[in-house]
């Protein structure tokens, strides 16, 4: 079979015919109309608008009408779903006989469809270079080159993806054996556990890690640590040095796994300024006026020696869109692999091609949905940010629920898994008493010394409140927080972590603190 690719031999050297096989698309319709079984090994991926001739893709059309009917399509029976004049313009009884007789060989018709369908990509590459090269021209200052790369990449990864025909069933068996395998995985890993983890002990128990496709929210009010923890994640992962026991029982180091950090609220600077004063332990702060003596400087350089070859990748784009996320995360994985994505924070993405009478609930379900195809897509655990309304702050408790999220329908209903994070030193801080006009000293003292018992008892904790884990139970867990070096890490044991979901640590409510 003839396919054209090359330069036309009528003596017209500027003209290139598009590329194209008509004996293949010819024998791909004779073979379905001589077996309409034949159909079924096509359906799935090839469409009338893939056949370069416009006549066969008709055809292709009325074949298809008749078959997901449970009909049978032959050239007598096509003549009954088209009007005559169409018929006629197909080619009529006479044509669709020459295409029935067309064919080489049933078996081959998968074959004819992958090249029918290469050859649409082919015409469509042609196209999209054409457009690229168009739009690479023109002077619009709102239509800048790197929007143009993020549209061409976007536009070339739905090509590649698009009536894909290695897609669609998997025996229930082969999907037995992931689990098995993954099963496995978390049976051989050093700490057993099936996901990435974020060296947080007591998380990693209730969580197993953070698991591939799963989108994980992390939410909370202003100032609760959200950015600091999804950075401790992020900087754990990338300096995992996680290892598995072999068939031999020897065990194996793990590479670290990529993470792919995107900051819309803070610059590349300052958060690598937070992972360096996490790894330092040293006061951010301090970093950022030079007040370090020589000790703590030289700890510093050393730390950002070492954090220079962990693969943590940040993009400091603000307003970012779902879509140009989706094109970067795709690129980096593609170019060093990926493990894990992190979005600080959800609320400061941009849909694609947000309409005007769009709201934001349904922009941010657009946004939430497209995190979600993300972490299936790409099979990496997504961590998402997420702002609190500011329901919180009416309550005398104040740990934080599913329906404080923003826009919760949504986030909640998308998320594999809804973490809270919640530091009640945080609003005892801003309870502090003050003297009263009618008040002694002594009861001023006694409702001072109440408070700061309080605040002695929750002074450096944090709580992770698990609010919903599609595969897990729920439950709360603490951590230790140092505000100082925006780090969280694991309490000791004796500290008393708990699993269980209505686990509360800490003082009283603030609400029943009577000072």
């Amino acid at each position: 079979m003839a396919t054209s690719l090359q330069q036309a031999d009528d003596g017209m050297q500027n003209y290139r015919q598009p590329p194209n096989n008509t004996e293949a698309e010819m024998g791909l319709l004779g073979a379905i109309l001589e077996n309409n079984r034949a159909y079924e090994k096509v359906a799935e991926f090839l469409r009338p608008d893939h056949f370069f001739d416009p006549l066969h893709g008709r055809i292709f059309t009325a074949i298809s009408m008749l078959v997901e009917r449970g009909q049978q399509a032959n050239p007598t029976t096509l003549k009954n779903v088209v009007d005559t004049e169409e018929f006629e313009e197909i080619g009529g009884h006479k044509y669709l006989a020459e295409l029935a007789g067309a064919t080489f060989s049933v078996i081959n018709v998968k074959d004819y469809g992958r090249l029918i369908y290469d050859l649409f990509l082919r015409r469509q590459l042609i196209e999209l270079g054409t457009d690229v090269v168009n739009h690479a021209y023109s002077h619009d200052p709102d239509d800048s080159a790197t929007l143009q790369i993020e549209g061409a990449e976007q536009h070339l990864y739905d090509l590649a993806t698009n009536g894909d025909y290695e897609g669609g069933f998997q025996s229930f068996a082969e999907s037995i054996r992931d689990a098995v395998d993954m099963a496995a995985i978390a049976f051989n890993r050093d700490g057993a556990l099936g996901g990435v983890p974020t060296k947080f002990r007591q998380l990693d128990l209730l969580l197993g890690g953070l698991h591939k496709s799963d989108l994980i929210i992390l939410a909370g009010r202003p100032a609760m640590g959200k950015t600091a923890l999804a950075t401790n994640i992020a900087f754990n992962v990338a300096n995992l040095t996680d290892t598995v026991i072999d068939d031999q029982g020897n065990e194996k180091p793990i590479d670290d796994p990529v993470v792919g950090f995107f900051s819309l609220e803070m610059s590349a600077e300052q958060l690598a300024s937070r992972i360096l004063a996490e790894g330092a332990q040293i006061a951010s702060d301090k970093i950022r006026k030079g007040e370090l003596n020589q000790t703590e400087f030289d700890r510093l350089v050393q730390t950002s020696q070492k954090l220079q070859k962990a693969p943590l990748y940040i993009d400091d784009t603000p307003a970012l869109s779902v879509s140009a996320l989706r094109t970067r995360a795709r690129r980096l994985k593609r170019q060093h692999g990926l493990g894990l994505i992190v979005v600080d924070y959800l609320q400061l993405l941009q849909s694609s091609g947000v309409s005007r009478d769009q709201n934001r609930v349904q922009e941010i379900s657009e946004i939430t949905r497209g995190l979600k195809t993300l972490a299936k897509e790409l099979e990496v655990p997504v961590i998402a940010l997420s702002q609190l309304s500011r329901a919180v702050e009416q309550r005398e408790d104040k740990r934080p629920q599913l329906s404080d999220l923003r826009e919760s329908g949504t986030i909640e209903q998308d998320a594999d898994v809804v973490m809270f994070i919640y530091r009640e030193e945080y609003y005892l801080q801003r309870a502090e008493p003050s003297r009263r006009a009618d008040e002694t000293t002594e009861k001023m003292n006694e409702r001072y010394m109440m408070w700061e018992e309080a605040m002695t008892s929750v002074r450096g904790l944090a709580e992770v409140i698990i609010a919903k884990q599609r595969h897990g139970p729920t439950g709360t867990i603490n951590l230790r927080f140092y505000p100082e070096a925006t780090k969280f890490d694991n309490l000791d044991d004796e500290d008393g972590n708990s699993n269980s979901r209505n686990a509360k640590s800490g003082p009283q409510r603030q609400g029943d603190v009577p000072f």
